[in-house]
């Protein structure tokens, strides 16, 4: 899978943009700001129909424009597609495959699949357990793109229920409270409906990721063991002991005992305090004859060691899916010492496609040798 062409109407710092591209290795080059990741974004946002920069879509549309518009020809085993989105922050955005329109954006979700490396990559084992999450739903939802429409319904139903427990706890006596209390167990069933498909799914990620995870990170820490890194899913729900790909059904039980068990707590502070949005994923390395947590534990190399495996592994479970994902490092090779920077360079060579930002060529490895473009004041040329 590759993109043979990138259209921007708006988007960022971008009027108008044609961009023809190949597969291999493309790298874009150019001092900060020139918009270099703004490219390499696009591309991304096609695929998950989010950032890995920023939380909303308001900052994706240029200065003064209404709307934004992200267009690229994907080209799958040898056959076209072009695939559509306009960004319409604070409405609803549109999608279209070869011009015909989608019934939902969200639709768009996995046509392209991409794996991006990015400075802030760090935050995933370093940072709190909110990237964590971002980290294994988005993967998720690229290899099972019905996921978007669960995650989507369970942050409503959650939304809804802390409202009520607010409004609950707020109460505290009288027949408002026990209005509220009645309410509060329907809103309990749909937590746990869609909250155990989700943690369902993300538990057996987790299981199939591990291997792909210490098969990683002893290619990128040099010198490191098959089972030196690993990952843990903890649950705030009780798992189902010796399962590894538990079913929503079987989490369903011990997910209404964990609400019940909470419910003053949850009254008294108005926020659901059970479900996989109080989950995190433990990421550990091997010491001597015990593991330790990365985060608090590792140095700044094995952190980020431990980072770049959780994308690898990313893209090798992708890839094993099926199709060979894009990958984008954006900015990455500043922040890597040689060694993993051309580490990094050769397992990834030889991906179909290899989308490259970095201020100066000397940053690119040798290893991603390929095409170049140089970025500068809104245009993109590329290098002879």
């Amino acid at each position: 899978m590759h993109v043979a062409h990138l259209s921007l109407h708006d988007f960022r710092s971008y009027g108008t943009l044609e961009l023809p591209l190949e597969a291999g290795v493309g790298a874009f080059l150019g001092r900060n700001g020139q918009g270099k990741t703004n490219l390499v974004e696009a591309i991304d946002y096609l695929s998950r129909l989010s950032s890995h920069r920023v939380a909303s879509d308001a900052p994706l549309v240029r200065h003064g424009a209404e709307r934004a518009v992200v267009r690229a020809a994907v080209v799958r085993d040898g056959r076209s597609a072009t695939l559509e989105v306009e960004i319409n922050p604070g409405k609803a955005n549109r999608a279209r495959v070869n011009r015909s329109a989608l019934p939902r954006a969200r639709e768009l979700i996995g046509l392209v699949r991409t794996v991006v490396f990015a400075p802030d990559d760090l935050a995933l084992v370093k940072g709190d357990p909110t990237e964590r999450r971002h980290f294994l739903d988005d993967l998720l939802v690229l290899r099972s793109p019905r996921y978007a429409g669960v995650r989507a319904d369970y942050d409503r139903v959650l939304r809804q229920r802390n409202t009520l427990l607010k409004t609950a706890g707020a109460a505290r006596r009288g027949a408002s409270l026990d209005a509220s209390l009645a309410t509060l167990d329907v809103w309990d069933s749909h937590l746990v409906e869609v909250g155990s498909q989700l943690l369902a799914a993300r538990v057996a990620l987790v299981h199939e990721l591990r291997p792909y995870l210490a098969q990683a990170y002893a290619a990128v820490a040099r010198g490191a063991g098959r089972d030196a890194a690993d990952v843990v899913y903890r649950s705030s729900v009780e798992l189902p002991e010796g399962e590894d790909r538990p079913s929503a059904a079987s989490l369903t039980e011990p997910f209404l005992a964990g609400l019940a068990e909470r419910r003053k707590d949850e009254l008294d502070r108005g926020h659901s305090l059970v479900g996989p949005h109080r989950d995190d994923l433990l990421c550990t390395l091997a010491s001597a004859e015990t593991r330790l947590p990365v985060k608090g534990y590792a140095s700044h190399g094995e952190s980020w060691s431990f980072a770049l495996a959780l994308r690898l592994a990313s893209y090798d479970l992708l890839r094993d899916d099926g199709d060979d994902p894009i990958l984008v490092l954006d900015d990455v090779f500043a922040e890597l010492d040689a060694g993993r920077r051309d580490q990094l360079a050769e397992l990834v060579a030889g991906a179909e496609q290899v989308l490259v930002t970095a201020a100066v060529a000397e940053d690119v490895p040798p290893a991603l040798a390929g095409a170049r473009y140089r970025v500068a004041g809104g245009e993109v040329h590329r290098e002879p």
